[in-house]
């Protein structure tokens, strides 16, 4: 059992002056404000990279508590506000994805057998190696939710139909995970003819060809669900790392050209490829623009920012995001 003492707690007036203590510059009135508002320690993560590295005991260097030159409260509570708009906007075009994504899949197996809307629960037309029963247990729970959620379409089925759900009701109370992996678990053929009518369009010949087995699609839907959950649970998204996604296929195309190389972990890459879906999902969208002028004008000007923290390259804006630099 560990016998560390967890730390007391404090009060609103006692976390002002510890910030004082260690350095921060802190408009009092400002700092009550947020404080009984918004919790120390959900704040605390958007001064951390303030605060000075210094060696310890063991000879390790760690973060100090002690800041550096010039931080100040409200820099720190300027990002905070950043970061909510930036999950706002981010929520807003996963949402046009997800719903794009449930069409896309739903009309692509219905087109397999029209006149079974239960062909879902046949694993033969999915891929070998796909847990088709995890997956079936997972909807089938998720309609019990429904259900419980008093979803008036999902009952109605339940009692005229004895629970037989038609693909296109199932679709509709699946969670977007649930749809990242029923489309990692389609076959290589469906799963790419689904991203090149969303206009991926990889150059597989310069790929080696076991790479062409699965779609990287799959993983980035598998990250955009996670990134999804993130902004519905109000948890930050600056500075944050996310389960990788490839990019190698991606960068063959000149739109994914600024992604890194290897595999993308940051925000930025979730932006790039939430922009280039939305072009065929929700043609005419300006979600491109408002996203550059956010990170312009309320990130990149914070001095606690870095490119870095948020995977941006140097170039950007640049070609492959499609905006000019001078729109401002």
């Amino acid at each position: 059992m560990n016998d560390v003492p967890l730390k007391p707690a404090m009060t609103t007036a006692e976390h002002i002056i510890l910030l004082q203590e260690r350095g921060m510059h802190v408009d009092e009135e400002l700092a009550q404000q947020w404080l009984r508002n918004v919790f120390y320690y959900r704040l605390s993560a958007y001064w951390y990279p303030c605060r000075e590295w210094g060696e310890v005991s063991d000879g390790s260097m760690k973060r100090l508590n002690k800041f550096m030159p010039d931080t100040n409260f409200a820099d720190a509570v300027a990002l905070y506000e950043a970061d909510r708009k930036l999950r706002t906007l981010i929520y807003d075009g996963i949402e046009r994805v997800e719903v794009g994504f449930r069409t896309r899949i739903c009309e692509l197996l219905l087109a397999k057998n029209p006149d079974n809307p239960l062909l879902y629960r046949d694993a033969g037309i999915f891929r070998e190696r796909f847990d088709h029963q995890g997956w079936l247990e997972t909807a089938d729970n998720r309609v019990e939710r429904a259900i419980h959620n008093r979803n008036k379409a999902v009952q109605h089925y339940s009692k005229k139909y004895e629970k037989r759900y038609p693909l296109w009701v199932l679709m509709d109370v699946l969670d977007f995970s649930d749809i990242s992996i029923l489309y990692s678990g389609l076959k290589s053929g469906d799963q790419h003819k689904i991203a090149t009518e969303l206009g991926i369009k990889i150059n597989w010949k310069s790929l080696p060809r076991s790479m062409r087995q699965r779609h990287p699609l799959a993983e980035w839907l598998h990250q955009l669900s996670i990134i999804r959950n993130t902004c519905a649970h109000h948890v930050r998204l600056w500075n944050k790392s996310f389960l990788p996604a490839p990019t190698k296929a991606l960068r063959t195309m000149s739109e994914f050209s600024s992604l890194p190389d290897g595999q993308s972990e940051r925000i930025y890459g979730a932006l790039v490829l939430i922009k280039f879906l939305l072009k065929d999902i929700s043609p005419g969208s300006t979600w491109g623009t408002k996203m550059q002028k956010l990170i312009s004008e309320e990130f990149l000007s914070n001095p606690i920012v870095t490119r870095k923290s948020m995977g941006l390259p140097d170039s950007w804006p640049d070609e492959s995001w499609g905006l000019q630099k001078d729109i401002y």
